[in-house]
Order: structure tokens, then sequence, then C-alpha cells
């Protein structure tokens, strides 16, 4: 009879074991499946965003915007190999990115059964979106381009951000970057202590790295301007996550960190658009004055946007924005954008009680994924701009001296050979797979066995 007990006590304890072992190897795989949210994990870079080393080479020393825009090899700590990224200035999804392992991990750890049913644009033969049949006053899908909206109109999807709350302040950004030639200005900027939000194009990112990594070791707000420079309605769910994607990971291998934030190209985003860039944890950032400074191609022009700067000045004055600031779009396309910037910076920062980048007058002090870079939280000027109002006409000196070395050129571009002109709290979209420990009653197989034994000890 103990003999019996017994086997029957071992054949428990074995399907005890299995059942645990089964449960544990459940458990490992659902820990491990991959999810969307954790994606800038698999980005393995050599940069601590921290420590960045700028090499003395005469494309990063020089004022002289031929000399800075020669090839140059990668720094040692990005590794460029063209096979993993899309063709520079095309579609994201060149080069066959879309077959490799890599980007079909990404793609199916989205549940598209819930993107919105939003149509691709379409642009007419001129490039300009074409809006026939779209109800514009009523705008249901959020369409930047139509209406201005920046309130998505679904549940599940990041709002934009197109205006500093803080009185009295400019928003400073600048597009189009890393701009190969930009070594002046970014000088003009450290001198300044100021810190913009640089909105990078993923092909200059890996084109330029060393003006990348720059902005990053200078403190800049780095963010994603998408791959190509396109218009992101008129693009495929694929070819818009590609867009994104390859640029979250251009910037982060270059740079070391992963961006929170984005602008599409010439504003244009819908809810399809904003949708999908919530699973990358994306938020966008837009604008609510924009200088046009990429259209200052002819003196007509640049009068234009002369006079436009001087209006947005102005503001910081009269009064306009004593209760809340403002977010100004310019660029970094090229030499005569630049050297315009530091010409206009010392009378934006008499007017403006605060200049600074838009994470910082949105009190974002983990503006990247890593929370291994953080920002101070916004603190006001106080004062009438102290620095600035005290010593204009230093400053001024200064821009003046910066923007003659901006501008001993002004056929640089954003990409290579040709020019291409730009006409708080981020909700989390990572579904938590962690595995909970029961704090319930816990069975071990060897209580099982004591149990049969005891019972058998007591009624045998």
């Amino acid at each position: 009879m103990l003999i019996k007990i017994s086997a029957v006590a071992v054949t428990v304890l074995q399907i005890a074991g299995f059942a645990q072992a089964a449960a544990a190897a459940a458990a490992t795989e659902k820990s491990s499946s991959f999810v969307i949210g954790d994606y800038w994990k698999s980005f393995k870079s050599n940069v601590d965003p921290n420590n960045i080393k700028i090499a003395d080479i005469p494309q990063t020393i020089s004022d002289d915007p031929i000399t800075q825009c020669q090839y140059y090899t990668p720094p040692s700590n990005f590794n460029f190999d063209p096979k993993e990224w899309p063709n520079l200035w095309e579609t994201a999804t060149s080069n066959g990115m879309t077959n490799t392992a890599e980007f079909k991990k990404i793609y199916n750890a989205i549940d598209w059964t819930k993107a919105p049913k939003i149509a691709v644009r379409k642009a007419g033969a001129d490039g300009s979106l074409d809006m026939t049949g779209y109800d514009q006053s009523g705008d249901p899908d959020c369409w930047w381009s139509a209406s201005t909206c920046t309130k998505p109109k679904l549940e599940g999807v990041n709002e934009d951000i197109y205006t500093c709350p803080e009185p009295e302040t400019w928003g400073l950004t600048y597009d189009d970057g890393p701009n190969c030639s930009h070594n002046a200005f970014y000088d003009y900027l450290e001198e300044q202590k100021l810190k913009a939000s640089m909105f990078y194009v993923g092909s200059n990112v890996v084109n330029w790295p060393y003006g990348a990594q720059r902005g990053q070791k200078a403190g800049h707000h780095i963010a994603d301007h998408t791959w190509s420079h396109q218009l992101m309605t008129t693009l495929t769910n694929t070819e818009v996550l590609a867009e994104l994607y390859y640029t979250q990971k251009a910037i982060k291998m270059v740079t070391g960190v992963t961006p929170k934030h984005w602008r599409p190209a010439f504003g244009d985003v819908d809810d399809r658009v904003r949708w999908i860039a919530t699973q990358l944890d994306l938020t966008t950032i837009l604008w609510d004055l924009d200088t046009d400074d990429w259209a200052a191609e002819t003196a007509a022009a640049e009068k234009t946007v002369r006079k436009t700067y001087d209006d947005f000045i102005a503001m910081g004055k009269d009064g306009t924005f004593k209760n809340s600031g403002q977010i100004t779009l310019t660029h970094e396309i090229n030499n005569r954008t630049m050297s315009l910037a530091v010409e206009f910076l010392p009378k934006i920062m008499a007017a403006y009680d605060n200049v600074i980048d838009v994470a910082t007058c949105m009190n974002i002090t983990n503006p990247y994924q890593e929370d291994t870079v953080t920002f101070a939280p916004f603190s006001p000027a106080g004062s009438k701009n102290a620095t600035a109002s005290k010593a204009v006409s230093s400053v001024a000196s200064s821009a003046a001296s910066s923007a003659s070395s901006v501008a001993a050129s002004v056929s640089a571009s954003v990409k290579a050979p040709s020019s291409s002109p730009s006409p708080s709290n981020v909700n989390s979209v990572s579904a938590q797979n962690s595995v909970e420990a029961s704090a319930g009653v816990q069975v071990n197989p060897n209580h099982v066995m004591m149990a049969i034994f005891a019972f058998a000890a007591y009624f045998i």
C-alpha cells in the first residue's frame, strides 16, 4: 500500500512539476515578446550622449561652407552600412527596408486594426495637396494642411504642441538640419547660450553625423523631421512608419538619444499620421508663427522675410504675448536662413523675456526615451532678458561677426546637392506585457507530495 501511495505521490509531483515548467515557459515567452513601445531599446548606439567628442577636422572647425560640406569618414562610434538604411533622400521604404526582419518586427508589433480609416492624400502636378472633395471647414480628420487643426479628433492620439504657454516666450526652432555648413551658426547659438529645438532630417543625420552630434553636445532639443522630408499625408501607413522609424534610428545611432517629438515636413499631418507617430511615442510639434525664411531666395522675397521678422519682434514689445508665448518656424536649411537667424536673434532676445527650445517652454524635462539626458525645468528670465537688453550692442556686434561668417555662402543646402525648401505630457503607447505574480495561494510540488504522505500516514 505504501508503495502505491509513493507511486501516486511521485506521479502527482511530476505532473505539478510539468505544470510549473509550462507556466514558467509561458511567462518567459510573454515577458520576452516585443512591445512596440520598446522599439528604441533595439537601437545599439555606441554614442554616450553626455560625453560626445567632435573630431578636429576641417569640416568641423572651418567656417568656410565649401570646406565644411566636403565628405568625411563617419566618426568611429557610428558605423554606417548603406545596406541597413533607406537610400538617402528617397522614401524610407527604399533599398528593400520593408523586407528586412528589423522593419517587419516593428510593423507587426502594431495593431493596425486600430489605425484610423483615413484615406492617403494626393498631391497635384505642382506638388501641392489636392483637397478636392474634402470638408475643410468640418475637417473630420484634423488635417493641419486643411484647417491648421492641432487637437486630434480620435482617442489615443497624442495632441500637438503648437505654442509655448509661458508669457513673453519665443519658442526657438530650426528645421531641416543638420546642415553641413552650420559651424558659424552653432557657434553663435553657443556663444549666446541659446538652446533650440532642432528638427533633424534622417538623411542629413547619417550624411553629416558630426553635425548632429554637435547639436546634442550643445544641449539642443533634438527632434525627428522624417527621413526624406515629404508630405506625410500622401504616404501609405508603411511609408509613414518607415519615415519616422528610420529617422529615430538615425538620431539614436548618431547622437545616443531617441526623440519623443517630431515635426512633419510642411506641417502636413492628420489623425492617421498622428496615430502612427503615437505608436512610436512621438508627439507632433508645429508652430503658430512662420517666418517663411526658406523663401528668401531673391531680394524681394528676403525683404518680405525681414518684414516678417520685424513684425514678430514687435509683438514681443507691444504686449501681444503678455499672457502666453509662441513657437516660431525657422530653418537651418541654408546659409541665407542661418545668417538671417543670427542677424535677428539679438533683437528677439531684447524683445522677449525667454528665447528657449520647445521642450523647456513646455516644461518637458525628459524629451528623450533615455532617462540619462534630462532638461532643467522652465525658469522665468525674471527681467526683460537682462543679458540681451543690457548688452544689445555687444550681442549685435557678435551677431554681425557671426552673420558675416554664416553668409560667406548661401548655396549650402539641406541635402546634397540641391536644397529642399520647407513651405504636456506624452501618452505612453506601449502595452504592459509584464507578468504579475499571483497574490493568492501559490502551490509548490513539494507541498503536494508532503500532503499526500501525511494523508497516507493518517488514514492507512
